[in-house]
């Protein structure tokens, strides 16, 4: 081994943690009880956040499996990469540098557990970085990453465990049997939890959505529900959470009997949320805040900092290469996007002035996106529709249910944002002669 790649690898071998990156897909961020969340119960992922820095403001970089988790793998955002949707294989460019193949060079130890998804849903073993010691599914998932503690080479390791709960909630909508864990049916309804606060769509909502939910039955079966209906898919999600925090328990397990807290960095999060019934939404690829704003706990070696709150900005996705490259010591190619979060972690330092968010509804009519967060206001802008573009408050307004851009007071502040986002699209979009258009003047 020669050149850049000589020097992390001669780097003291254990001076450098371990990581283990537990992922579960399509999971907000309010569903855990040590979000306040009194509808779920999560030990496990409390556990985690007793041990480590929880954010409250992570975000995805596009509410979407496939992209999202192409952009924490590789760096860039889907609309750079033009992995925007599901089924779209990585070009041969970025397939040998993404983040576990970096890290290999870097000396690490590189497993892979679970749904890969950036486009085949397990991970081609040794591809990437990394090799894969178990195939999609949760069942078993657990067990193979706690056999693969035990009986780990010397030196670091980077594992990922990657569930695929509580993604599950998809088939309960339409009816279908879950494939990777069971739902106990609620003794009545009034077992169910209640409708949140923002169920309404609110007013001035961007009135495309209605327009996408009605384009695919089969993503939004959801159409049709009642109140009542809204309530049994309330208490389906939180009992597919509560399946695979149980799963994630047994790998916290194995962490308590090797103690590795004391060189390790745990991070945990998942791909984008659900609507979980918010706005009657279900499903992903909206902008609304409980589909994009998602878990992520960082434990730090020897848990320091434990028990602490993060209100930075973080886009996870993009975000996650940099942080792994910054903890391990591997080498960060030129030309990627996103911010270490190590130092927020660590050091309790701010996140950037502002992130951003895409989305496109490839699946449907091909309706775009973007939202801008930054520490107080929430902008959404999609490319057609009445009430395209979006201000929320997010310090008084987390619901999303009243739209400040419709108000002359707050021109200021949208067309603040506005020109965030025009500067990031053409700094990151490769569509942005096209994207630049739908921006309101």
């Amino acid at each position: 081994m020669t050149g850049a790649l000589a020097l992390p690898v001669m780097m003291a071998a254990q001076s450098r943690p371990n990581i283990i990156y537990i992922m579960t897909d399509q999971q907000s961020a309010t569903a855990m009880s040590c979000a306040g969340n009194p509808d779920v119960h999560t030990p496990n992922m409390d556990r985690l956040a007793a041990n480590g820095v929880r954010f409250t403001n992570a975000y995805t970089a596009m509410p979407l499996s496939g992209p999202a988790r192409a952009a924490m793998f590789t760096g860039y955002m889907p609309s750079e990469s033009g992995m925007l949707e599901n089924e779209v294989p990585l070009v041969d460019s970025l397939r040998h540098n993404t983040v576990g193949t970096l890290v290999k060079n870097a000396g690490y130890d590189c497993a892979y557990a679970g749904k890969w998804h950036v486009n085949t849903i397990s991970i081609p073993d040794g591809e990437f970085g990394f090799r894969n010691i178990k195939d999609n599914g949760d069942q078993g998932l657990a067990e193979a990453c706690v056999d693969y503690l035990r009986n780990r080479p010397e030196g670091p390791f980077f594992l990922v465990a990657s569930f695929t709960n509580p993604h599950n909630i998809c088939e309960f909508a339409r009816g279908q049997r879950t494939p990777h864990a069971s739902i106990p049916g609620p003794a009545t309804l009034e077992d169910c939890p209640n409708l949140p606060e923002n169920f309404a769509v609110a007013p001035y909502d961007a009135s495309v959505l209605q327009f996408e939910k009605h384009q695919n039955y089969s993503l939004y079966p959801t159409v049709s529900y009642t109140p009542d209906d809204w309530r049994r898919f309330r208490y389906a999600y939180y009992r597919l959470v509560e399946a695979v925090d149980a799963e994630i328990g047994k790998i916290v397990d194995e962490i308590d009997r090797q103690n590795l807290w004391k060189n390790t960095v745990i991070v945990f999060t998942s791909d984008h949320g659900d609507g979980n019934g918010a706005h009657q939404w279900n499903q992903k690829t909206a902008l609304y805040e409980e589909v994009n704003n998602i878990p992520l706990i960082v434990c730090l070696p020897g848990k320091k900092n434990a028990g602490e709150v993060s209100e930075a900005l973080v886009n996870n996705c993009i975000d996650f290469m940099p942080s792994i490259c910054d903890w391990t010591g591997a080498e960060m190619p030129a030309g990627r996007n996103g911010a270490s979060f190590r130092p927020y972690a660590e050091k309790g330092m701010e996140g950037p002035e502002y992130i951003v968010t895409e989305t496109n509804f490839l699946q449907t009519s091909g309706t775009v996106g973007w939202m801008v967060r930054s520490a107080q206001y929430k902008y959404v802008l999609y490319d057609k529709g009445q009430y395209r573009e979006m201000l929320y408050d997010m310090a008084s307004d987390r619901g999303e249910m009243v739209n400040l851009a419709v108000e002359s007071r707050y021109a200021d502040i949208v067309k603040e944002h506005r020109e965030v986002l025009r500067k990031w699209i053409l700094e990151h979009s490769r569509f942005k002669s096209r994207h630049l258009r739908f921006l309101p003047e």
